[in-house]
Order: structure tokens, then sequence, then C-alpha cells
């Protein structure tokens, strides 16, 4: 199921999969490796998560691989998979392995820091480091799904076709200052809401991976917001007690997104550290 050729989003290159999956993604500067994997909220892209950061990394002297994760943005829409962490691993580590790509920098918000754990876990050679935005995969699912955030994007999904007005609702919840959220956002995402297959949520289960924390050994620059309301901001205490080289920086006054509310400390705190360690 691929019902992605009017989106109102760039074009950039196509993989396809052994197992079939046409996966899209953007292909911005060149240097070091950055993979950079979106969050899960429905109609979300690497385009609409990652706008206002990539350029930085280009402009720094980086190769900036932006991927729609399979069920979101151009990438292909299977209905008949279960979108469960151990299936995105698999999807990415092979897309990585299509495109020739043996060690980058992992950059995950959300369920997309989630897959970056997950990856860094079954391939250590693959990560050289970690960027992580409010990650999932370090609390038990029942911590996730009683957060308000969750709740609105479960109900909403679930409910039929997300229109402009349901995706404002879900999306003014990602942010501190909603004031600050364009149109064209949510245009984006509400045009990829509409061709999402109805198992995608229902299906994605992520394990609590907190116990393995210990396992990864390439440094951890983390980002958290304290008025997240879709992972709990103790997430970053969990890394920093379990992983062998991690810091955080949190920030009150934010949501979510911290690389949309707070682009340039973001952009220029994550370059630092993959100029410096």
């Amino acid at each position: 199921m691929n019902q992605a050729v009017d989106l109102p989003l760039p074009t950039g290159h196509y993989a396809t999969l052994p197992n079939g999956l046409r996966l899209h993604y953007l292909d911005e500067g060149s240097g070091p490796a950055v993979l950079w994997l979106h969050g899960s909220g429905p109609g979300a892209s690497g385009f609409s998560n990652f706008k206002g950061n990539y350029p930085a990394f280009a402009e720094a002297g980086y190769r900036n691989i932006l991927l729609d994760l399979p069920g979101f943005g151009r990438s292909d829409k299977p209905e008949d998979v279960q979108y469960n962490l151990d299936f995105f691993v698999e999807c990415v580590g092979t897309f990585l392995a299509q495109i020739d790509v043996k060690r980058c920098t992992i950059l995950g918000n959300s369920l997309g820091g989630a897959i970056a754990l997950g990856l860094a876990l079954q391939q250590p050679s693959l990560a050289e480091r970690l960027i992580l935005l409010a990650p999932g995969g370090v609390e038990e699912r029942e911590t996730y799904f009683q957060m308000e955030g969750i709740v609105r994007m479960v109900r909403l999904f679930n409910a039929g076709p997300i229109g402009l007005e349901e995706m404002r609702s879900m999306m003014r919840l990602q942010l501190f200052d909603d004031s600050i959220l364009p149109e064209s956002l949510l245009l984006e995402r509400v045009a990829v809401a509409v061709t999402q297959p109805k198992n995608l949520f229902s299906t994605m289960m992520v394990p609590n991976m907190e116990t393995r924390l210990g396992e990864i050994t390439c440094p951890i620059l983390g980002f958290w917001g304290s008025n997240d309301n879709f992972n709990p901001v103790s997430g970053a205490q969990r890394i920093i007690d379990g992983a062998k080289s991690a810091r955080f920086i949190v920030l009150n006054r934010c949501g979510h997104w911290v690389q949309v509310e707070h682009p340039e400390l973001f952009n220029r705190s994550c370059i630092d550290f993959l100029q410096h360690g």
C-alpha cells in the first residue's frame, strides 16, 4: 500500500528492501552520516519532524539521511505486518545495509529513539553515537499509554479520518507553546495520516530496554522537555543511570519536540557533540 504520490512533502530517494518494502528517504549533505528517525505520531515523516534541523548539520559537514519509517511519510504502508520494535529495527538495519552505510550517528525522536536504542543493541558496530530526543523504550508500555498525548493520539487515530482540527488538538500536546505550530506542518501530517493503515498503532509494541542500557557502549547525547505529554521525563535519568556514556539536556517549558521548540540550542549542541564528543 503506497498512496504517497500527492503528499505535500519533498521527494528524495527510494530503497527497496529484500522483503519488498519500498522506503523513502532524503539524503542531504556530505560527510560522516547521521541517520534521522522520526517519532510515531499520525502523519509523521522525516521531513516534518526535522525540517528545521538537518540543514544546519549539512552546513556543518554531515550527510543527513532522513528516513520515512515503514507506515509513514512516502514509505510503503503494509497492512499485513506487526509494527513492533523488532520490525522497525530489522527494516532500518536492512535499509542502511542497502544504501551501504556501515557506521553512523543514529538520531531518534520518541519511537525513533527506541529504534536507535534497539539498533545499537542489535548492531553495536553500526552506532558511532546516539542522539536521543525523548526516546521510547525505557518504560513499561502501560506507563506510556497513560500519558495524555498518547491517549489523545490513539483515540483520534481509532476514531476515523483525522482532519485539520483533530490533528491540531493532538499536535498542540507535542509543544509547550503551541503558538509556534505552523498550519503547513498540520497539513503535511493530515495528508499522510489518511494513508496510514489501521493496525499501525494497535500493533506498535516497544519493549522496555532499561535493563539492557549497560550494553550500549557508544556515547549518548539526549534531550528531554520537562513538560513532555508523551514520554515521561524520568526516562532521562534511567538512561543516565543505565548507559556507559550518556548526558542529557533537560529543558523546562518544553514539550515532546525539543528540536522544534529549541532548534538553535538543539542544532548547536548536536553539532558540538558530533565534532568534539
